[in-house]
């Protein structure tokens, strides 16, 4: 379509942003005097330093990595599978939902893990947009800066903490992907049935 190029630029963008410019987009969209605040307060909802300015800081930096991962396994299935498909009467929705997602699931499986470990290092955006309030909007991160303004032994074990969590993720990504591509060497329409 005409403007896949430029919505590819935009879908990127937050992977190259500075962290604390996203959490500033995200104020300048959604806080008092942003672009959407005053609706959204018109219906009595409030983002900026809220749990969901959490979520959606997380997700706003995050999303990049899952749809990626996703879009390269979308292109990378044969036109001719779905072409066959058509051929035998499957419509779009059919062709999307029992040949594409399923041939498609273990990349949304590794785009998921791959999100999650980004948003699970969030820090700029997460400070700007939901603020660093102990027991209401403070993230594993968050906690490390504050805890070592205190105590920097605590701040390590925590950092430690938040390294091992990473790193496993990292491995079961990476075994996860060695064993997908394994079984798909060995019947690459598995997922299809």
């Amino acid at each position: 379509f005409p403007f896949k190029r430029a919505l590819n630029i935009i879908v990127m963008l937050p992977i190259v942003l500075p962290p604390v410019v996203a959490g500033l987009a995200l104020l300048m969209a959604f806080g008092r005097r942003g672009l959407l605040g005053p609706t959204l307060a018109g219906w009595g909802i409030s983002l900026p330093f809220t749990p969901a300015a959490i979520v959606l800081a997380q997700v706003f930096v995050s999303a990049p990595f899952y749809i990626r991962t996703v879009q390269a396994r979308f292109e990378s299935i044969p036109r001719e599978i779905e072409d066959a498909a058509s051929i035998d009467g499957a419509n779009e929705w059919q062709i999307s939902g029992r040949i594409t997602l399923p041939l498609s699931r273990h990349a949304m499986l590794t785009g998921l893990f791959l999100s999650w470990a980004r948003a699970l290092g969030e820090f700029g955006a997460t400070i700007l947009f939901a603020g660093n309030l102990q027991g209401r909007t403070q993230t594993m991160p968050l906690l490390v800066y504050g805890i070592l303004e205190r105590d920097l032994n605590a701040a390590l074990w925590t950092g430690l903490l938040l390294v091992a969590i990473a790193a496993g993720t990292l491995a079961a990504v990476t075994l996860l992907a060695r064993r997908l591509s394994v079984q798909e060497e060995s019947d690459p329409l598995s997922d299809a049935y």
